[in-house]
């Protein structure tokens, strides 16, 4: 069951404005205010299938929670980045990597490189699909035209989790292990800033760009342990 809902705060400093029609560097960090824990946790998708919940593999510390956020813009910034054409490989019976950005229109290509069957699925609004069983050596390839985040499981193995944010425009990117994060020629104007992170879902704060010089953002996103978006 999810906790109470949490409002994130966003702390903005801003630079001062340069002349007018000078694109905008937007730098901040990323800060967990909460440690997660290590425990993965078993998604609802998986009680629509009518899977057994398997036992779940302990694969350890995935590193900083930090990694585990897409940072990106929307609202009246050009159309969608260039597609392109992404591997979300299926090894150690788990996805690798775990959190994938990419522009509407892009393909997700999902080789197995198990010695053993995988079945990927998604039941997310943004995309839904079922590649069916499949060996090692073999993938199957989908394009993803509308913006959302996209759920990825494996039918086979409950404990398989990963995700897919895609983006409406070219400024997005992932945070940094440290938290860092940067978008780069973002033009003057106001934008939702939308931090998406893997345990905690959505945090959105209206921001305004200056014309030239910077923006700074921080990012408080405090997260419950052991609670995973969905």
């Amino acid at each position: 069951m999810k906790g109470p809902f949490v409002i994130p705060v966003l702390t903005l400093c801003l630079s001062l404005p340069a002349p007018s029609g000078i694109a905008a560097e937007l730098t901040g960090h990323v800060v967990i205010t909460k440690r997660l824990s290590k425990k993965q946790v078993i998604l609802p998708a998986y009680q629509l299938r009518g899977v057994s919940q398997a036992p779940v593999a302990d694969h350890g510390d995935s590193g900083s929670d930090s990694g585990a956020v897409a940072v990106f813009l929307e609202g009246g910034l050009p159309e969608a980045d260039r597609p392109v054409r992404v591997e979300l490989e299926q090894t150690g019976q788990r996805f690798e990597p775990q959190l994938v950005l990419i522009p509407a229109g892009s393909s997700v290509s999902f080789p197995n490189a198990d010695p053993i069957f995988h079945n990927v699925f998604s039941l997310s609004s943004a995309k839904k699909f079922d590649l069916g069983y499949y060996p090692a050596g073999q993938t199957r390839i989908v394009k993803f035209d509308q913006p959302g985040v996209v759920q990825i499981y494996c039918h086979l193995h409950p404990n398989m989790y990963a995700a897919i944010v895609v983006v409406p425009n070219r400024w997005y990117t992932k945070a940094g292990e440290d938290g860092s994060f940067s978008l780069h020629d973002v033009p003057q104007g106001t934008y939702s800033l939308v931090a998406w992170h893997m345990n905690a879902g959505f945090f959105r704060r209206e921001i305004h760009v200056p014309a030239g010089g910077g923006i700074d953002v921080v990012v408080d996103i405090p997260v419950r342990e052991g609670e995973r978006s969905h």
